[in-house]
């Protein structure tokens, strides 16, 4: 599947792949202040933003996908970001092609399995109608009864857009809710990637805790972890220049 991207800048090509339920405009901020260094590659993964949809959905086909696009822009190796299950794809694309990764940076996940944590972030979504709203505030008002948190509407809001007949979801809602067990799924046993790893977590954020540090190392023999201070899970969103700092100083 060719997926969507938006290409800018100049320099080594650093390919960014956003987490679940977002979409390549998650990281202009970031790609801004690396637009001068580096040929940026902001991409949407499949059933997510402006890229097709598909009733496949798991971390072989999102791998294939990715390398489908560096094939399609004649890319030989690049440096390699992704953020959550955007994390999971790069991590799995690292150990399938290590030939293809120059550097991998993963945004807060680890290889291990993650059970399923988003059921009224899904049920939010399936709930509304979207033949009858007519706002954007409607969606909103509707989407708070589920997720009090106006910071994670408005970033699930994102991917509702308008079409002929009315409102509509870029993401492919359907088959994320049947197959979301997909997303949680662990890096394979004997999978290893030995060039260099950066892993970011939020300081805020328990998606990389202390017990994770033997999976790292197994998986990513190669690898530095830092943590980013006063940062949850979108540390990316949450503080834009810590992480941009932290990027360079590991590209350089």
């Amino acid at each position: 599947m060719l997926l969507n991207f938006k290409k800018s800048g100049s320099g080594p090509p650093l390919v960014i792949l956003h987490g679940l339920f977002g979409s390549l405009d998650n990281w202009f901020s970031i790609a801004k202040e690396l637009v001068e260094h580096y040929t940026l590659y902001l991409v949407d993964q499949r059933n997510h933003g402006d890229s097709p949809h598909s009733e496949e959905w798991n971390y072989a086909v999102m791998v294939e996908d990715l390398k489908e696009l560096l094939d399609a822009e004649g890319l030989d190796k690049v440096l390699l970001l992704g953020h959550s299950m955007g994390g999971k794809t790069v991590m799995n694309f690292a150990v399938k092609y290590p030939e293809r990764v120059e550097k991998l940076i993963v945004a807060d996940i680890a290889p291990r399995y993650y059970p399923v944590h988003h059921e009224s972030i899904l049920e939010g979504l399936n709930s509304l109608n979207l033949k009858e709203i007519k706002s954007r505030k409607e969606a909103d008002e509707q989407l708070a009864k589920y997720i009090p948190e106006l910071g994670v509407r408005q970033f699930l809001l994102k991917s509702l857009t308008r079409d002929s007949e009315g409102f509509t979801w870029k993401i492919n809602l359907k088959v994320i809710t049947e197959k979301i067990e997909n997303v949680g799924e662990a890096l394979a046993e004997s999978s290893i990637f030995e060039g260099p790893t950066l892993f970011l977590a939020g300081a805020n954020s328990n998606y990389i805790q202390q017990k994770d540090l033997p999976d790292l190392e197994a998986h990513f023999p190669n690898y530095e972890l830092e943590f980013i201070a006063n940062a949850g899970h979108w540390l990316h969103a949450e503080q834009p220049h810590a992480v941009v700092e932290e990027m360079r100083r590991f590209l350089r």
